[in-house]
């Protein structure tokens, strides 16, 4: 368990004497929700699932390892992206998104707090010229192009159920999946309405598929990444810590065979190698996929001084990039572990 990370019966005791609104972790999450036991429960790691198991850390730090600071006094940065130009980084605190080049050691505001109705910003996402924002417990989802035009805003269905809006997925043919870990289903986004003109359409999100296993009022589908053979979706569950394959031809969905990784959260895949964030373990957890992703062997774990709740992994070049989050600050509104929020960047082996 990180030093920073409260235990269940802890975190019930100092959130149910804070105050009436309280922000909860949850995967890629947080949000203020009204303070009751039922919903402290909902957002509380398992006590079996907060030490780290398995195999022997792969790296402590060193060897490389670099800081890249946002600039901004709330950034609690969830989620990271990068492509061959730019890293980009998702602000939970204000739904600022963050921008540098390639190498920077600085990210600077690049699409401004609250605009276009972003207030929270999770999973963030690139594909050619799009940028791909998800909207936390707002229930909303943002495409931008990557010059910063508002392309289209999604709202999930009004079905009077709570709402969490994770993180994303494009597939090959350039259809956008959302995760949604409080409503058991799986967004798209038709590739036409990604790659269209930038209008600033407002949309309502399409249920695409139906996920097993929900647990009620727990924060369950997080992480989403596509599968090698690209006919199919890998799901992170942040509350049992299991994998999900999701058959994009036929809806079918099976658990992956392989260990639970309790509060995974965002997940990259390079080849057939995963790469997932576990938030409150502090983890970055490596797997080897077998062929058809049926099932999913830990190749090491790996974490860094300063580790401070890790939502959110990318890949840039040979690097490793992963979200200092603070998110237990932000839960409960103490003082900064650090005052720089920052992004770590890892040698990839």
């Amino acid at each position: 368990m990180s030093s920073r990370t409260v235990p269940p019966h802890t975190a019930s005791t100092r959130a149910a004497s804070a105050r009436t609104t309280v922000r909860v972790i949850g995967r890629r999450a947080l949000v203020a929700l009204t303070a009751t036991s039922a919903a402290l429960t909902a957002f509380t790691l398992p006590a079996t699932a907060a030490t780290p198991g398995g195999p022997a850390h792969a790296s402590q730090g060193g060897n490389g390892d670099q800081a890249i600071t946002l600039d901004g006094s709330r950034a609690f940065p969830e989620s990271v992206a990068a492509d061959r130009h730019f890293v980009y980084a998702s602000s939970i605190g204000d739904g600022t998104v963050y921008r540098g080049r390639t190498g920077a050691t600085t990210l600077e505001p690049f699409l401004p707090a609250g605009q276009d109705g972003r207030t929270q910003a999770t999973g963030i996402k690139i594909t050619g010229n799009r940028l791909l924002v998800a909207g936390a417990f707002t229930g909303r989802f943002f495409v931008y192009s990557t010059s910063g035009r508002l392309v289209a805003a999604y709202t999930v269905p009004d079905t009077g159920e709570q709402t969490l809006v994770n993180d994303a997925a494009v597939a090959p043919n350039g259809d956008v999946y959302i995760t949604d870990s409080l409503r058991a289903v799986v967004y798209r986004i038709p590739a036409a309405e990604v790659d269209g003109p930038a209008t600033g359409a407002h949309r309502t999100l399409q249920v695409a598929y139906h996920l097993p296993d929900y647990v009620a009022g727990q924060s369950n589908g997080n992480g989403i990444t596509t599968a090698p053979d690209g006919t199919s979706l890998i799901i992170g569950y942040w509350y049992s810590g299991a994998l999900y394959r999701l058959d994009l031809t036929t809806g079918d969905v099976r658990r992956i065979d392989a260990p639970p990784l309790p509060s995974a959260d965002g997940i990259v895949r390079r080849g057939n190698t995963l790469y997932v964030a576990r938030s409150v373990n502090n983890v970055v957890t490596e797997l080897r996929l077998s062929a058809g992703s049926t099932r999913a062997v830990v190749v090491s774990e790996r974490t860094f001084p300063g580790a401070d709740t890790t939502t959110g992994v990318a890949v840039s070049g040979g690097r490793l990039l992963v979200t200092n989050s603070q998110m237990d600050t932000y839960l409960y509104g103490g003082p900064l572990t650090s005052p720089a929020f920052t992004i770590e960047s890892l040698p990839l082996r």
